[in-house]
């Protein structure tokens, strides 16, 4: 048997101890644009509005899966106005996502700096965020997964913030956002109450619940935004599972769109696959979303550009395609 960390050992601070990068003051207006991008993103971004509206019109999904810095780049209130309006049906994050949207809401700050506190040994060992180790346990036992675990209890807390969570958002309007972890990439995961069996069955409901939004995908929208690896491995073991049963009952899930929205720069012609001597073969948002998956009758766009523009043009140019809901018929 292999020796374990005795995690009894550690000393756990109160947040206030810490010093924040992100504030919520920091959050983007909900109807401010941002500069645009280049001509050719504009359009794309436009034209990727267009889809989610006509997706939203068939009653087909709009998937968006993304990474922690998402929440970070302070769009909260753009992608709870694409929840409400039905312009976006389910959001996943990887577990940095919950993390900081749960201290948004319950602290009005976020995002410590590693640099500095690695140094102590300090980093990720704060007391108010390690309860979320208790939240999610208590959820399990209800049956819930992880975001809905999280975003129940951002909603019935007194939170001063709650009203920027996303993840309370999706418990509010019944819209899934879902959490896709891996053991040991987390904060959480440092703490005494982490229960890794709690996580790993909370974490599968909203895997299999990622593969139910994606047995909807036909005519419908895929976005992954900032997210190199989970994004992309998620969709596509959903992807395989709701082909292998769509199969079965002579349905297709293959005329949907596709879009990687990230920092990074693709050098060459995305819409082939990189041969394998080039490194950003192994981009995983290059070769599986924009390339392999769409093969059968998709269709696929890069965005290149900080999150804090992309994201509130894209709400922009899906609400101009998409007729306004009395708020009566939001749910």
């Amino acid at each position: 048997m292999l020796p374990t960390f005795d995690r009894s050992r550690l000393i756990i601070k109160p947040l206030a101890e810490r010093k924040h990068d992100i504030r919520i003051d920091q959050q983007l207006p909900l109807d401010e644009l941002p500069p645009a991008l280049d001509s050719k993103a504009m359009a794309d971004i436009a034209e990727l509005g267009r889809r989610m509206a006509a997706a939203k019109s068939r009653g087909a999904a709009v998937l968006l899966l993304m990474g922690g810095h998402v929440i970070r780049a302070q769009v909260a209130r753009q992608l709870i106005d694409l929840m409400e309006r039905g312009l976006v049906t389910h959001i996943g994050m990887n577990g940095a996502g919950p993390i900081h949207d749960y201290e948004l809401a319950r602290i009005g700050a976020t995002c410590e700096s590693v640099a500095r506190y690695i140094r102590s040994g300090e980093f990720g060992l704060w007391r108010e965020t390690g309860e979320l180790n208790d939240i999610v346990q208590v959820g399990v036992t209800q049956g819930l997964g992880l975001g809905e675990s999280i975003g129940r209890h951002i909603l019935a807390s007194d939170y001063p913030h709650k009203d920027l969570s996303v993840l309370a958002a999706g418990a509010r309007l019944g819209v899934p956002v879902t959490v896709h972890i891996g053991i040991g990439y987390d904060i959480l995961h440092e703490h005494p109450n982490f229960d890794p069996a709690a996580f790993g069955t909370a974490s599968y409901r909203d895997f299999l619940a990622v593969c139910a939004t994606v047995d909807r995908l036909e005519r419908g929208v895929f976005l992954c935004m900032g997210s190199a690896v989970m994004g992309p491995e998620v969709y596509l073991k959903a992807l395989s599972m709701a082909r292998n049963v769509a199969h079965q009952e002579g349905r297709r899930i293959a005329n949907f769109t596709t879009a990687a929205f990230d920092l990074i720069k693709i050098d060459g012609q995305w819409q082939a696959e990189a041969p394998k001597s080039n490194p950003q073969y192994y981009y995983r948002p290059w070769k599986t979303i924009l390339v392999r998956t769409v093969a059968d009758g998709g269709e696929s766009f890069y965005v290149c550009g900080d999150h804090r523009q992309t994201v509130p043009h894209l709400r922009h140019a899906a609400i101009g395609e998409s007729p306004t809901l009395p708020a009566s018929a939001v749910s």
